[in-house]
C-alpha cells in the first residue's frame, strides 16, 4: 500500500508538471478558488487527482505572483510542488484522512511557499503549551519546513504562517524565506519537506517533499 501511494504521488507530480509546461497561464483563474478539501477525506485516488491539481496550481500561481510583483519574470522562476500525505511521515504513517499540497517558487535564493491542508484528525499542535525539548523560539506554528532525506526526520528550518478555516481542521499556510547555500542544495536534491503536526500526531500527521517541476 505504501508503495502504491508513493507511485500515485509521483504520478500526480508528473501530471502537474505536464500541465505547467503546456500552459501555466491557464491556471490564473484557479488562484481565486477558496480551498475546502472536503472532497479529499473519503475520495479514491482517481477522484482526488483533479482537486489536488487545482489547489496546487492555485498555490503555485500565488507563490509566483509574489516574485513577479517584485520584478521577476515568470521564465526566470523555478517551481516546486509537494503533496502532503500521511504515508510520507517517518517512521510510521499515522491513521488519518487528511491531505494537503504546497507550491513554491524560487528566484535566486528567495523562496515563496503557499499551501493548503484539510481533514486533520485533531487540531494543530500548540508549541507554546507543548514545546519541543529543548524549546525552540523559532517554532511559531505547527506547519514547518525541514531539511532531510525522504526516509529520515531532518532538522527544523522554518515555520510557516497558518490561517485556519472555520473547522480548525484545515486551512492555508504561507512563508517567504531567503535560503542558505545548504538549503538551496537540499531543495535541488529533494531534501526539503513540509510537515504538519497535530495534537493527536505530535511528530507529524502529514508530510510532503518539494519536487522540482
Amino acid at each position: 500500500m505504501n508503495k502504491t501511494k508513493r507511485v500515485l504521488s509521483n504520478f500526480l507530480l508528473g501530471t502537474i508538471a505536464c500541465v505547467l509546461i503546456i500552459g501555466l497561464s491557464t491556471a490564473a483563474s484557479l488562484s481565486k478558488i477558496a480551498p475546502s478539501f472536503n472532497t479529499f477525506q473519503s475520495a479514491q485516488p482517481t477522484q482526488i487527482q483533479n482537486p489536488i491539481n487545482q489547489h496546487l496550481m492555485a498555490d503555485l500561481q500565488e507563490a509566483e505572483s509574489v516574485l513577479m510583483a517584485q520584478g521577476m519574470s515568470s521564465s526566470s522562476l523555478q517551481r516546486y510542488a509537494a503533496i502532503l500525505t500521511n504515508n510520507n511521515v517517518v517512521p510510521n504513517a499515522p491513521s488519518t484522512s487528511a491531505t494537503g499540497v504546497a507550491g513554491a517558487a524560487l528566484a535566486g535564493d528567495r523562496l515563496i511557499v503557499r499551501g493548503d491542508f484539510g481533514g486533520l484528525s485533531s487540531g494543530l499542535r500548540d508549541y507554546a503549551a507543548d514545546p519541543v525539548n529543548p524549546p525552540n523560539p523559532n517554532i511559531t506554528s505547527a506547519v514547518h519546513i525541514h531539511r532531510g532525506e525522504p526516509n529520515q526526520n531532518g532538522p527544523f528550518q522554518y515555520a510557516l504562517t497558518v490561517t485556519l478555516n472555520d473547522t480548525a481542521m484545515g486551512g492555508r499556510f504561507a512563508g517567504e524565506y531567503t535560503l542558505t547555500a545548504e538549503q538551496l542544495q537540499a531543495l535541488s536534491e529533494g531534501n526539503l519537506y513540509v510537515d504538519i503536526h497535530t495534537k493527536q500526531n505530535r511528530a507529524g500527521e502529514l508530510r510532503g517533499i518539494f519536487r522540482a517541476l
